[in-house]
């Protein structure tokens, strides 16, 4: 830019004392501001393009001028090309202003008046609903004034990159203020630049078509600053498309996308609505997805979903991996390479079979991830988050299939001469460069004495969550050894637990009173206070039973052939027979109480049972994985072995992937030695005296 566009922000946010002195809130202010800024863009951008024609095409009569000009499918109005009357001429007479506006408004073709929300109905969707927005306006009586003020920030002299550059840096401004964007992070132009350099490194130099895909463009900067980024350092011919379901941002993108050639950008809900270039993939990916916003208002509609995008579902309070999984989808499976920004929580969220987990897996499994890299702290406008840039592709290098490399590039910044909302760091020329050469070698690299990148085997991020059912052992490490039986396969199994049969059970209550049982198929109740057998079971039976514990009510179940009882101290069941007691091993006594409906040919009846069973714990333990089963099972056997001592049995594996970015890069401080911690104590220690001395003269 021969002329710096940025100087121009300033000028818009003084339209912002307008409506400060209307009293309109300041998070309304996008929604006052947008529809002008919108209405300034397409008239600088539709008298750019006329002069180019007219330079061109050498026409002299109107009518053919205007004809030429209608068929570039650019927009049009009527007061602009035909009659040369701009908003600024209209804003010379304040006595006919409202006449000449509205009439200025309805110039316009109709795709335009539709962006703009030029006399929307209720009913319909109004965009940018600048008629709306003007009516208010005027009711404050600031519409003239407002309409003057937009209409003397001049951007005849920019092309359509740098309208896009002022454009993101207001949205910022905007996104700053406006709680409607709630999870929206405008990318920055040095993170724009990163993305596009990468991407560059993937792109052979030919006559085809780049395509470009952004899913969530919002106002197009990601999209149009790589698609703008790419030009400048290749001679291909690039074609963009871009989805956004925000009416505003929306609107933004789709009038900016008719000044440029070959660009569709389509209104909807990416994850609802399958419709929007259903029959097309893309070579390039790029999106930065909105990080914690939930997808419970479509929920429905993403479970039902008979797309196959969708390989799991992440948790209902982040929607960022469903995304992820629509963009995957869309790549070319032959040539397909993608950059996408997520915070930090897709690396590891979600536990072993969780869907985040179970996602990470399916883009690991098909190794489609070639790089993860850590972005500096500070370097959104309006989060201060770490950010990474997951970097995707469906054809890696022979050498690097089932590789990715992890850069941390936390440290490649430097500071801003002045903060932009949250945004105090960017990245120059030289820091990007570090990144993408590190992605280009795919390399170690340490830098300073530290790690800036490692490479890995991709299943060094997978990770086995074993659960193990634990028996739990007394002092002498043994457990109740349970019966076994042959079950109909023909092996021999343990049974679940040994059935006593009592003749008296004895207890102490919470409140230390002793109670004993003897009846334990009980037909009869007190029907002065339970209406019934059941109700007696309900209110009293099932409530004494599970206030049982074996552990601390003193429990004896005493059988026709010995007494069992509970050692506390020794964590063992002790079978007393005559006056030889034997420590059966650690378990639990069980009591339980339920009611059995009549029969035909039996009465209802309470039923107590006393059993004998293993004391049982559900565990698991995390354990790396090996790809090779039989490996991974040897891996899994040698680390119980080594770290599980009491007995247990095998339940579910689970296989989960995760990216602990801290863990990898991580340095520990130096701490000092002791000896030198001592003598500065000791140091202290004499100043301190010195001092103390020098009070005592004083005084």
């Amino acid at each position: 830019m021969s002329i710096n566009i940025l100087k121009y922000e300033s000028d818009i946010w003084k339209t912002a004392d307008l409506l400060i002195g209307a009293g309109i809130k300041q998070s309304d202010f996008p929604k006052y501001m947008m529809p002008f800024f919108a209405l300034a863009m397409v008239e600088s951008r539709l008298i750019r393009e006329a002069n180019r024609i007219r330079e061109e095409e050498n026409i002299e009569d109107t009518d053919d001028f205007v004809e030429i000009f209608q068929l570039e499918g650019l927009g049009y109005n009527d007061y602009v090309i035909r009659k040369g009357i701009t908003l600024k001429d209209i804003c010379k007479n304040d006595k006919t202003f409202d006449t000449d506006f509205d009439g200025y408004l309805k110039a316009f073709d109709a795709e335009t008046k539709y962006l703009l929300g030029v006399d929307k109905g209720n009913e319909e969707e109004k965009f940018l609903d600048i008629t709306g927005v003007s009516g208010l306006l005027k009711k404050k009586r600031i519409l003239f004034n407002t309409v003057k003020t937009w209409s003397e920030i001049d951007l005849l002299p920019f092309n359509n990159s740098d309208i896009t550059t002022l454009e993101e840096h207001i949205k910022r401004k905007w996104a700053d203020i406006s709680a409607e964007t709630a999870g929206e992070q405008y990318t920055p132009d040095d993170i724009i630049s990163l993305i596009s350099e990468l991407i560059a490194t993937k792109i052979e130099d030919n006559d085809e078509f780049l395509t470009i895909y952004d899913a969530t463009c919002g106002g197009g900067n990601l999209l149009f600053g790589v698609e703008d980024k790419i030009q400048e350092i290749s001679n291909r011919p690039t074609a963009t498309y871009g989805q956004e379901w925000n009416d505003t941002l929306f609107a933004l993108a789709k009038i900016e996308s008719r000044f440029r050639k070959d660009t569709y950008i389509e209104y909807g809900n990416t994850i609802t609505e399958t419709g929007k270039f259903f029959d097309k993939t893309f070579n390039i990916a790029v999106a930065n997805p909105p990080y914690g916003v939930d997808w419970k208002g479509f929920e429905k509609e993403v479970k039902s979903d008979e797309t196959g995008r969708f390989h799991a579902l992440p948790s209902i309070s982040d929607g960022q991996f469903l995304f992820t999984q629509h963009i995957l989808s869309k790549l070319d499976e032959n040539n397909g390479f993608g950059v996408i920004v997520h915070n930090g929580s897709t690396l590891f969220s979600g536990d072993a079979g969780s869907g985040e987990s179970n996602i990470r897996k399916y883009f690991f499994d098909n190794d489609w991830v070639e790089a993860l890299i850590q972005m500096p702290q500070d370097e959104f406008f309006n989060t201060g988050i770490y950010t990474y840039l997951w970097v995707f592709n469906k054809n890696k290098p022979a050498n690097r299939k089932d590789k990715v490399i992890l850069i941390d590039g936390s440290n490649q910044w430097e500071l801003l001469k002045k903060s932009k909302g949250k945004k105090r760091r960017q990245m120059n020329t030289d820091n990007r460069k570090a990144i993408v050469d590190a992605f280009v070698n795919f390399e170690d690299v340490v830098v300073d004495g530290k790690e800036m990148a490692k490479v890995f085997d991709k299943w060094h991020f997978y990770y086995n969550k074993q659960s193990i059912i634990l028996t739990n052992v007394d002092e002498n490490g043994k457990a109740i050894q349970m019966p076994t039986k042959t079950n109909k396969a023909g092996e021999t199994v343990e049974e679940k637990a040994i059935k006593l049969n009592p003749t008296k059970v004895e207890f102490a209550t919470l409140e230390g009173e002793v109670k004993e049982l003897s009846d334990f198929e009980i037909t009869t109740f007190d029907k002065s206070t339970y209406n019934s057998l059941e109700d007696y079971f309900n209110q009293e039976v099932k409530e004494l039973i599970s206030s049982i514990d074996y552990k601390e009510s003193n429990l004896k179940i005493q059988t026709s052939k010995a007494i069992y009882s509970y050692d506390e101290d020794k964590e063992t069941i002790i079978e007393q027979v005559g006056n030889a007691t034997t420590e059966l091993g650690n378990g639990k006594i069980l009591i339980k109480a339920a009611y059995k409906k009549e029969t035909k040919t039996k009465d209802a009846f309470i039923q107590i049972t006393v059993e004998l069973t293993k004391d049982t714990v559900k565990d698991y333990e995390i354990i790396p994985y090996l790809p090779i089963e039989e490996d991974n099972q040897k891996q899994i056997a040698d680390f119980m072995v080594k770290y599980v001592t009491r007995p247990f049995g095998y339940s579910d594996n689970v296989i989960g992937v995760e990216i602990n970015f801290n863990k990898i890069f991580y340095v520990p401080e130096q701490v000092d030695s002791l000896s030198f911690l001592i003598d500065e104590l000791n140091e202290i220690d004499i100043v301190l005296a010195e001092l103390n001395n020098t009070l005592n003269l004083q005084s």
